[in-house]
Parts: structure tokens; C-alpha cells; sequence
């Protein structure tokens, strides 16, 4: 069942969601080639209790970290490791804040220092790119489908493939709510959500450069990969639709 917010539970996310960006403004320089992912979420974890929130993702039963991290072909959910950042890594900060009894997600993906390829420069640009514009896009009335659809259209028009089992998700109370929002459309339009006021949501741009299919790590409880190992990305932003506009909170 989707759980509409109301203005006032739109407003504490809007504060929530502007500590988050404060806290990945100040997390994101000290991601640099040479310190572990451990740093990265010892830092992260710190950062969100100054500014007076919670992890979102310790909430989630049995991750027991603050941030997911993927490197290069993981796609999501890789918990923090003694892993160190190299030069020309494809690097993925996930990172959620639980404030005032509400959640926000957020994740980008960025090369660490020189790309060792110039195609992973347009390969992270069209993510970047493609979520921006599918935000412009939700407004009451129009159908979550046609989001979907148009992010599937974007991704495969750049000849990138999206990781179908992967989604974006309704968010507030619960870190992940209904609706579900895939990045393809899988019924007729018409048969996807309106989107109302009130309605919050995690739009996830997952996508990689040679492959739809995904697969679980070795030796690993939580982290995913893309099947062919293919270089991997993803852009999330937390939105919410009210009576006037769509209000991107993270």
C-alpha cells in the first residue's frame, strides 16, 4: 500500500533531505584514491549524527553499516570493506539518513582520479543526465510509468543496459515503501501509479555498460555485480510531489 505524506511529513523530509546533501558535500572530498571504504563509512556515520540524524541503512536488519559502496562491476548494496580506492575506480556512494522519524536516499557514482577509459566519462554523464531530466518530468497526473519507460528508452538509446531487478522505491517512514519504480516500463501505463500529491519516492537509475543481468558476489551476504562483470552505475535522488511542484529533497 503507498503511504501518501502529508505537507507537514513533506517538510521534516525537506529538512532531512538538506542534511543529507550537507553531509555528501562534506563526505565526497574525502574520497580520494588510497583510503578504504571502511574510512568512508566511519566518516559518513559520523557526519550524519552531526547533524543530528541516523543511519538509515543500520535500520535495514542485518546491514550493519552507515553506507553501500560498490567498485567498478558491483552495482548495490556492497558493504564497507578494508577495500582501498585505486586510480580510475568507478566508485558508488549510497547513502541514506533516517531524521525526525523519516528517510531520505541518495546515491552517485564517480571516478576516483584519472578514468582509465574516456568512455566512463559518458557512461557516468548519461546517468547523471537521464535522472536529472526524468525528475523534471514527475508532476500529479502523469503516470509512474511513463518515468519508467522514459528511463529505459534514454539508457538503451545510449546502448547502456538497465539492471531490471533493481529498482527505485516509495520512502518515508520505511526506508523502502511502495510503490516500486522500475527503470522500464513492466505493464501499460495506464496500469502503473498516478503520481498524486503526497507521493514520495526514491527514483534509482541503475544501469551498466554491458549487461541487464545481475549476480550475487562470492562470499558475499549483500553485494551485487552485474553477471558479466561490465562496469556499473547508479544516481538517486529523493523527490516528493505536493499540490504545486515536485520538490527534489535529497
Amino acid at each position: 500500500m503507498v503511504k501518501l505524506k502529508t505537507p507537514e511529513e513533506i517538510e521534516i523530509m525537506k529538512t532531512g533531505g538538506e542534511k543529507l546533501r550537507n553531509v555528501v558535500a562534506e563526505l565526497t572530498p574525502r574520497i580520494t584514491e588510497g583510503v578504504s571504504t571502511n574510512d568512508i563509512d566511519k566518516w559518513a556515520e559520523e557526519l550524519i549524527k552531526g547533524q543530528g540524524g541516523e543511519s538509515s541503512f543500520k535500520r535495514v536488519p542485518g546491514y550493519h553499516w552507515t553506507i553501500c559502496c560498490p567498485i567498478n562491476e558491483q552495482v548495490v548494496h556492497t558493504p564497507p570493506s578494508t577495500r582501498k580506492l585505486k586510480d580510475g575506480d568507478v566508485f558508488t556512494l549510497d547513502i541514506g539518513m533516517y531524521y525526525k522519524g523519516f528517510h531520505t536516499d541518495f546515491a552517485k557514482s564517480w571516478v576516483i582520479g584519472k578514468p582509465k577509459s574516456p568512455e566512463y566519462i559518458s557512461f557516468l554523464e548519461t546517468g547523471k543526465d537521464i535522472l536529472t531530466r526524468a525528475l523534471s518530468q514527475i508532476r500529479t497526473e502523469k503516470y509512474l510509468g511513463e518515468i519508467s519507460d522514459f528511463i529505459h528508452e534514454e539508457i538503451t538509446k545510449r546502448h547502456y543496459f538497465i539492471l531490471r531487478e533493481l529498482t527505485g522505491h516509495g520512502i518515508g517512514r520505511d526506508l523502502h515503501e511502495d510503490p516500486s519504480v522500475p527503470n522500464y516500463l513492466d505493464r501499460p501505463v495506464q496500469k502503473t501509479m498516478k503520481i498524486v500529491p503526497g507521493l514520495v519516492v526514491a527514483i534509482e537509475v541503475i544501469y551498466s555498460m554491458g549487461t541487464e543481468e545481475i549476480a550475487y558476489e562470492k562470499d558475499s551476504e549483500w553485494s551485487i555485480r552485474t553477471q558479466d562483470n561490465s562496469m556499473s552505475a547508479c544516481f538517486e535522488h529523493t523527490i516528493a510531489v505536493t499540490d504545486t511542484n515536485t520538490i527534489i529533497l535529497t
